[in-house]
């Protein structure tokens, strides 16, 4: 049993990657489909698309349904994003706090420590979720700006205070629990009160499925940076870089230029872009 704490870091890394495998797969699965999506004659069906796959063939339509038309079964895609939340935070007091990855720069007591952690992971939502509930979140590439700027500050400000390992960790999970947040604070109850409208046969909140879909869409842009956090922390010189804030924000323009062409099949210069960044970041760091 010496190796006991062993199993117990493997397993929880190992539970939380299937989770967000789960979770990330079904987020690229349905940009892909909103985007491939052909248009239909008729007004209740906003899309359909025909699929081929595993031996089958499968026809999936986007529809607006009426009180009668709500299916007894609608399968919703929210326990992936739950347990990855839960295993992640476990995985962060399993391996960071208890396993001793803390900067021993800081003169942070371990209990001050973890505190600071969350609490960062926590302003983090708050900063962010206000910005796009405010008045600035209807212009996006305003608010989009904004939102780079608070990942760069957070990057900075867990620098100073956890170090700047911690700080990419802690930047990672913040994004994860955002990402998290988004589901369970802002498209399910969206969602739940577009199945309400439909069964009571009342015109649905058009502005609650706009922004549910647009944090579903910021979720999905988010992927790619925190997967590369998860694991830079093997590679000292991103992390470790006096401006690892840049370095981050740089990494997240490229992932976010891939991410769009993945998206929608467009704007594929994108993809020029994100290697000279790459290329740029190499040769500087």
């Amino acid at each position: 049993m010496e190796n006991w704490g062993e199993w117990v870091n493997l397993l929880v890394r190992w539970f939380h990657i299937v989770a967000a495998i789960g979770w990330i797969g079904s987020s690229f699965f349905f940009m892909w489909l909103d985007s491939a999506l052909e248009k239909s004659s008729d007004p209740k069906i906003q899309g359909s698309l025909w699929m081929v796959h595993s031996g089958g063939f499968y026809n999936v339509e986007k529809r607006i349904l009426t009180k009668d038309e709500i299916p007894p079964n609608l399968h919703w895609f929210k326990w992936e994003a739950l347990l990855t939340l839960i295993s992640g935070l476990f995985l962060l007091g399993v391996v960071y706090y208890w396993g001793g990855l803390m900067d021993e720069r800081s003169d942070l007591p371990p209990l001050g420590y973890a505190a600071a952690g969350f609490a960062l992971i926590a302003l983090t939502w708050l900063l962010y979720d206000n910005l796009w509930l405010s008045p600035l979140g209807k212009n996006i590439p305003v608010a989009g700006v904004l939102t780079f700027a608070l990942i760069g500050f957070i990057t900075w400000l867990g620098g100073h205070f956890l170090g700047p390992r911690a700080s990419y960790i802690h930047v990672g999970a913040a994004m994860g629990t955002l990402m998290v947040a988004n589901v369970w604070l802002r498209i399910l109850p969206a969602q739940t009160q577009m199945i309400a409208a439909a069964k009571q046969g009342v015109p649905r909140d058009a502005r609650l499925a706009e922004r549910a879909k647009m944090r579903s869409i910021h979720n999905n842009y988010m992927t790619f940076p925190v997967v590369f956090i998860m694991i830079s922390n093997h590679f000292p010189s991103t992390y470790g870089h006096s401006r690892n804030w840049l370095i981050l924000l740089a990494l997240m323009v490229a992932s976010f230029c891939v991410r769009h062409v993945m998206n929608t099949g467009r704007s594929r210069f994108l993809l020029g872009v994100a290697a000279l960044i790459f290329a740029a970041l190499v040769a500087s760091v």
